[in-house]
């Protein structure tokens, strides 16, 4: 390929898809040259992934940025939900020896929020955003990421968390027979065990061996040969299980809890934004009222959560975005 000036690359990595691309820097504004997915799980580690997409190219890279699903500490991530190790240093190795900066894959999607058009949010909630106000993000999908933006003086700089970790807290004695049955499989039971993909399919296993509901052969058959949180997602919304559609309220019920309590630890009343790959393929289930009200729910600060814009994040390529604005701060 024709080599220009200015070349970055970006990624995102997760736990079922690596996104990555190769871009130009136009004006601080990085372009898209060329970009592929790859699935995580059929490579050893990112540096297979980009001998394979760079492969051909020619490219003179001036910098790099990737974010990934996982804590970053001096450079390096031990990814939670696929077994790689992602090391800045080796990767910048393999690419000439650039800058290559990790970030934690919701600070990521943060920084790419800050590219994004109206076109792509679903909004949930109105609200009055502050316009400075603290913003955050939330996101579900093979785990539960979150982050927020602190807006300083030259504007809203994304930071990493891992409050998806932090423990989960059940509301009602549902919940709480929930928690102790996930407590005997896990030990330690974080939100994020029951805000995710595992999260709804532990929330349906708990639901039906509680006797909360049937699972006809049909369904069964299904959740043994296809990707059971798919499977158990898509007959909620057809309404050809009960038992799933049970399983789907009470995941988006605690989907919205967490995004409150999100919220209010940060103070994010310039808004909310779900990511991830789930709130845009269950969107009909979201606009109800359970998600919202969840959200709300939280006693005398009800009103101050009323006012907090709450939009679902419909690009799938926010966090590529985001790593690719990062990098190309550096050229």
């Amino acid at each position: 390929m024709e080599t220009p000036g200015r070349l970055i690359l970006a990624g995102d990595i997760g736990g079922t898809t690596t996104r990555v691309a190769l871009l130009e820097v136009q004006g601080g504004v990085p372009v898209p040259r060329a970009q592929a997915d790859f699935p995580s799980q059929k490579f050893p580690g990112l540096e297979a992934i980009l001998a394979e997409f760079l492969k051909d190219k020619g490219a003179q890279i001036k910098a790099a940025c990737f974010g990934v699903a996982g804590p970053v500490r001096d450079g390096r991530v031990e990814t939670p939900n696929i077994k790689w190790v992602v090391d800045a240093a080796s990767v910048a190795r393999q690419i000439g020896g650039v800058r290559v900066e990790l970030l934690n894959d919701l600070e990521a999607t943060a920084w790419g929020t800050l590219a994004l058009r109206d076109e792509d949010f679903e909004v949930l909630q109105a609200g009055e955003a502050e316009p400075r106000g603290n913003r955050a993000v939330i996101a579900a999908g093979t785990g539960l990421g979150e982050a927020l933006l602190v807006h300083d003086a030259e504007g809203y700089r994304p930071l990493a968390s891992e409050g998806g970790h932090a423990d989960f807290a059940p509301r009602d004695e549902v919940e709480m027979e929930l928690l102790r049955h996930l407590t005997g499989i896990h030990g330690h039971v974080s939100y994020e065990r029951v805000v995710s993909g595992p999260g709804l399919v532990s929330l349906y296993r708990f639901l039906k061996e509680s006797g909360r509901g049937e699972e006809p052969e049909w369904l069964a058959r299904k959740l043994a040969e296809e990707d059971p949180a798919a499977v158990i997602s898509i007959a909620a919304l057809e309404g050809t299980s009960p038992l799933c559609s049970l399983a789907l309220d009470r995941f988006v019920s605690l989907y919205g809890a967490e995004a409150g309590n999100l919220v209010l630890k940060v103070l994010a009343t310039g808004g909310l934004y779900l990511g991830g790959g789930i709130a845009p393929k269950i969107l009909p289930k979201l606009r109800e009222r359970t998600f919202i009200e969840s959200f709300l729910a939280k006693g005398r600060y009800r009103k101050l959560l009323e006012k907090v814009p709450v939009r679902v994040i419909l690009n799938p390529r926010t966090a590529l975005l985001g790593a690719a604005r990062r990098a190309a701060r550096a050229v």
